[in-house]
């Protein structure tokens, strides 16, 4: 965990990795179902061959799944992946009662991502 700049791990491997790369990576942290909820997809297939190179997301689409694994890898700095699950899903809060995952998913992503990101922040923070 970086000290001065929590999350920023997670944001640097979200823009360096390859698309196939990013959606194994969050696959494995949020599952299948939520990354297809996340990217506007309604079966997990899509999400499979998103992993593996036969397909690939919308630009936006793609654009929401970094910010997710940015959001997840911060989130990863201090719990396990049940947890993170549970956060992308549950009624937060801080963000109108609505989950981070619908937020995402449905709103623009230049002022949800940093709602969102701000709401994982104080989670970890709190911790």
């Amino acid at each position: 965990m970086s000290l001065l700049t929590p999350g920023l791990p997670a944001y640097e491997t979200a823009m360096r990795s390859s698309t196939a790369e990013l959606v194994t990576a969050l696959r494995e942290v949020l599952g299948a179902k939520i990354v297809a909820y996340l990217g506007s997809v309604g079966e997990t297939r899509a999400v499979r061959q998103w992993a593996e190179g036969q397909r690939h997301p919308s630009a936006l689409v793609e654009r929401r799944l970094r910010l997710a694994f940015q959001v997840a890898g911060l989130l990863a700095e201090r719990d396990d992946a049940r947890v993170i699950q549970s956060w992308f899903q549950g009624m937060n809060p801080q963000l109108g009662d609505d989950s981070p995952a619908r937020i995402l998913r449905d709103e623009d992503l230049d002022i949800a991502g940093p709602r969102v990101l701000a709401a994982a922040r104080s989670f970890a923070a709190v911790g």
